[in-house]
């Protein structure tokens, strides 16, 4: 297959269904790069078709800055990234997809782009023509911020130093660029185009070098460049400037491919760029629609709003329907041709008005596929809002948290199940042990109390790697005080450390308040309210200082609640733009650092987790898979993602440590003693911090493989380690961090890793390490069987991240996004068809449970549920949700529920706290260790059946079921009966 359609209309694919989104019964991430783009992809094609999974679910597509790993950073939304293969190779990709009955889903990242560099055409405009762009608007970029300075102009912090130090250093310099008749200003690999309206300023010198009629012709283009309207000119001259400035750049390139004016110029700027000339060339930089800056300026006076504290990318107005389109019309038209069957939405937190966003991108789908559109102002049918096309949002909700019910969005990308699912493992009984024990560790270094450590980490970053957009903020808010009475007295100081206080008190990532429909201004939801009041209460009671009036003020500007008749558009703004405030603050703060800082067990500190709760239980798992059934029954369930901390069976093994405190008490001990060669002191401190070792203990025991290191792998794992080593502590910004790298600590942390890790043989300390991960990989082992059949029996769609259907012990990027050996992976899913076809498979079982490290058990149980998902997609899409009671004295390490459809029953029991049911690591559970316990089985889940992973007769014969019989073979069980009785 090897089309050649054009960008803005794809060629036809496959005929789709005329109306309702395509369900994918499984999915499989591909992180897509250069070095594995879509002819590199294909040759997997066929054997995610045999594992099951029915659709491909691709990272970023689109054209992203050169050499990027994870497509993040798009640099132009309509265009198919020429590192992944173009159009063509993204077609053949597809088509092979499709011609084995796989269909595709898409990474899309609606709120940001990547700006810095040279390949943003958008960007490249805007800082040539600055507010005359007709690209200025597209970007959430404050042209009139507090500094007179920067009025007009776009802060740009790229430089590695002062802006004087680099410009007196030569790194920055005026280039030509001939060929399209522009000048710009260049350092290192960025560029800056000047404003063509000052061209004149390096052409009339250069028409003076030229001299005759060369130099007449340079210095008529220095006269006509010189006469553009300006770019603070009237908005209805933006449109003459550009047509006028885009021929006379086609004219000067024209001019500069002859001999003699191109001979000017060079020299012209030569000038300019020698070091006698350095106050002209920053009078030149000065007269720019930008204005270049160190990277540490933009916590202070950064006026356009970024994803998070990245200064690289900037976010987008998709609120604006001009750009929505432009940033949305490639998938659409791709979706609409029957390319692709879904979306898949990066950071939908970081949107003006997510509501508003998910209902355009389905209307614009179904006008793309000539679907009827429901009725203006159309109540949600009773399958909720209008969604043909199947989408998900990377929303990470908290546990007492719904996501929005008027989205329309088929779910999320199952962030909520990744946590649920883990806190199975996790001994809740010892969570006050374990936390005692980490604070015997780290004394005074950590706060006591997870939550307060949380509102700190959000608090500091609200107000230093955000500061400018908290200013911004304030002003607005003074702005609306000002206009009453009653509130003119809240002073800009006093306003700013209560807005700060609000955001770190806010309980959930933003609230969603949203545009009136009927007028200006803005509506809040009861939660919303509800998260309002809440976060009011806490800033309250930690501001002994702060009047309460102030408060009551901020509280109603949340709401949406006018300040004077009048002002509702303007509060409407201000909570508008809070909530886009809170979501950066809520994320930088504790994921990215709480959750460096706080080490009780690191497993459960997770995207989208709450480490204060130490695990889940039974009945909250139950409580939360029947409300998935009934609301989201085709939302996502991640346990490893791209975006994780750990990858699941790393998690798994820590969670282990729960099980066994004394064990792990007496492990540190050891281990401190064992490491003190490697300690040293940086400041009259410890280095590295207690904590940091604690967290690398943990990551150690959760990576190691089992049996131990090779002498082969060695290098490459303690590289890892120490790279990891090194972010975390970054990241936590205790010791040192990304903003101001402390050298000496960072060298102490890296002495440690190497020394821990120097040898194999005469380390003791290594040894004991290796001997615990052991002990570890197989409970962790075990824990990832139960987890795997609990994910892909569950109410949702299962989601796998490439490489984990085998163990992959790996850590946050870009560690998890090492290279998949998957010829290794298809050669074990051959091995398992054999087994399954084996007249006896008892034995075959019996030799893959001696190693259920390796992964191939794990993979077998996920197989096979794919394949009765396969074989039965009504009773998993649309199935009901029955827990199971669990009686007998093991009945806390199991657990079991039912999926109920017309095709028949599914019944799914799983051990879990394996270490907890007291035997030796080495040792499969037999039938005698799990006594008396049985399930209580309803009469409607009787009858004949087989169980899938054990591959032995399942009969559900009577009240109640054994566990041992059913666990003779695995610690897990699928019964199926197929056609069971269904109550009416």
């Amino acid at each position: 297959m090897s089309p050649t359609p054009s960008a803005a209309a794809p060629r036809r694919g496959p005929s789709r269904r005329p109306i309702g989104a395509r369900i994918p019964r499984a999915t499989y991430r591909l992180q897509l790069h250069a070095d594995f783009g879509f002819d590199a992809a294909i040759p997997v094609l066929p054997y995610l078709a045999r594992l099951g999974v029915s659709h491909v679910y691709c990272s970023p597509i689109l054209r992203a800055r050169p050499g990027s790993r994870h497509g993040y950073d798009v640099v132009d939304p309509a265009e198919i990234s020429p590192e992944l293969g173009g159009e063509a190779g993204f077609l053949r990709f597809a088509g092979a997809a499709r011609a084995l009955g796989l269909g595709l889903l898409l990474d899309q990242v609606p709120n940001h782009m990547g700006v810095f560099g040279a390949d943003n055409a958008w960007w490249m405009d805007v800082l040539e023509n600055g507010p005359a762009s007709p690209h200025a608007a597209w970007f959430d970029i404050d042209w009139n911020p507090p500094n007179p300075a920067l009025r007009g102009r776009l802060l740009v912090p790229v430089l590695g130093a002062s802006y004087g130090e680099v410009l007196e250093r030569g790194e920055i310099v005026l280039a030509a660029e001939p060929a399209r008749g522009a000048l710009v200003l260049r350092y290192h690999g960025h560029r800056f185009p000047l404003d063509p309206a000052r061209y004149h300023r390096v052409l009339g010198p250069a028409a003076s070098l030229a001299g005759g009629a060369a130099g007449e012709r340079l210095a008529a283009l220095a006269a006509a460049f010189a006469a553009l309207p300006g770019r603070e000119a009237d908005a209805g001259l933006h449109g003459q400037r550009r047509e006028r400035q885009r021929a006379l750049q086609r004219e000067l390139a024209t001019t500069l491919a002859e001999p003699a004016p191109a001979a000017a110029v060079a020299e012209a700027v030569a000038a300019l760029n020698a070091p006698q000339a350095r106050d002209a060339l920053d009078a030149l930089h000065e007269a720019q629609a930008y204005r270049l800056a160190h990277w540490r300026m933009a916590a202070d006076e950064i006026n356009y709003r970024r994803f998070f504290d990245v200064n690289e990318l900037a976010a987008l107005r998709i609120e604006d329907p001009a750009v929505f389109e432009a940033v949305q019309a490639k998938a659409l038209d791709l979706a609409a041709a029957g390319w692709i069957d879904g979306l898949r939405i990066d950071h939908p937190d970081g949107l003006h008005d997510p509501a508003r966003y998910f209902e355009r991108l389905q209307h614009g789908y179904a006008r793309r596929a000539g679907l009827p559109l429901p009725a203006e102002g159309a109540a949600p049918g009773p399958d909720g809002p209008f969604r043909p096309l199947y989408v998900v949002a990377e929303k990470i909700a908290a546990g007492y948290e719904e996501v929005p019910r008027d989205w329309a969005v088929h779910g999320s990308t199952g962030y909520r199940f990744a946590n649920l699912v883990n806190g199975l493992f996790v001994e809740r009984a010892n969570g006050a042990r374990m936390e005692r024990l980490w604070h015997g560790q780290v004394g005074a270094e950590e706060p006591q109390d997870f939550e307060a450590l949380a509102v700190d980490c959000k608090r500091q970053v609200a107000r230093g790697a955000l500061s400018a957009q908290l200013t911004t903020l304030s002003q607005a808010l003074q702005r609306l005080a000002l206009r009453d009475r009653r509130t003119r007295d809240h002073g800009l100081p006093t306003l700013r450390e209560a807005l700060a206080e609000v955001a770190a008190a806010m309980p959930v990532y933003r609230t969603y308040v949203a545009p009136r429909g009927d007028g200006p201004g803005v509506v809040a939801s009861a939660q919303d309210r509800r998260f309002v009041d809440w976060a009011i209460a806490q800033a309250r009671r930690r501001s002994e200082s702060i009047d309460d009036a102030v408060f009551d003020f901020i509280r109603g500007c949340l709401l949406g609640l006018p300040t004077v008749p009048g002002s509702e558009a303007e509060v409407g703004a201000f909570a508008m733009a809070f909530q886009q405030f809170c979501a950066p603050v809520a994320a930088k703060g504790v994921e990215d650092t709480a959750f460096y800082r706080w080490h009780r067990l690191v497993s459960l500190n997770e995207v989208g987790g709450e480490p204060a709760r130490f695990g889940t239980s039974a009945a909250a798992f139950h409580g939360a898979s029947a409300d998935r059934a009934r609301h989201w029954p085709h939302t996502l369930l991640a346990s490893s993602t791209h975006d994780h901390k750990r990858s699941e069976d790393v998690r798994l093994r820590i969670d282990v440590l729960s099980e066994q405190p004394a064990a792990w008490k007496l492990g540190l001990t050891r281990w401190r003693t064992l490491t003190r060669p490697w300690r040293t002191e940086v400041d009259g401190r410890e280095a590295p911090s207690r904590a940091d070792q604690v967290l690398l203990h943990q990551t150690l025991l959760g990576t190691l493989p089992p049996g131990g290191l090779d002498e082969a792998g060695l290098p490459a794992y303690r590289e890892r380690i120490e790279a990891y080593a090194l972010k975390a502590a970054r990241e936590a910004k205790r010791r040192t961090a990304w903003a101001r790298p402390d050298p000496a600590y960072e060298a102490a942390l890296g002495a440690f890793v190497r020394g821990l890790l120097a040898r194999l043989d005469g380390n003791p300390a290594l040894a004991e390490l290796q001997a615990r991960a052991d002990t570890l990989a197989w409970f962790g082992a075990l824990n990832s069987l139960s987890m795997t059949t609990l994910k892909f029996a569950s109410p949702g769609v299962p989601d796998l991240y490439q490489g984990h259907e085998l163990m992959a012990l790996t850590l946050v990027d870009p560690d998890n996004r090492q290279p998949v050996d998957f010829a290794a992976r298809e050669a074990v899913l051959r091995e398992l068809e054999a087994l399954r076809e084996a007249a006896d498979p008892a034995p075959a079982l019996a030799a893959l449970a001696r190693t259920p490290w390796d992964g191939r058990l794990k993979l077998w149980i996920l197989w096979q549920l794919l394949t009765l998902r396969r074989s039965q997609p009504a009773l998993f899409e649309s199935g009901s949700y029955l827990p199971l009671r669990v009686e007998g004295a093991r009945r806390r390490h199991v657990l079991a529920f039912a999926r109920r459809g017309r095709e028949g029953v599914l019944l799914v029991a799983a051990g879990r706290k394996f270490a907890g049911l007291g035997l030796p690591p080495g040792r499969w559970p037999a039938a005698a260790d799990w006594g008396d316990t049985v399930l209580r089985l309803p009469a409607a889940l009787r009858g004949a059946g087989r169980e899938l992973l054990g591959l032995q007769p399942g009969l559900l014969d009577g009240e109640h079921l054994a566990v041992g019989p059913l666990f003779a073979r695995l610690p897990v069980a699928a019964v199926f009966v197929p056609r069971a009785r269904v109550p009416a």
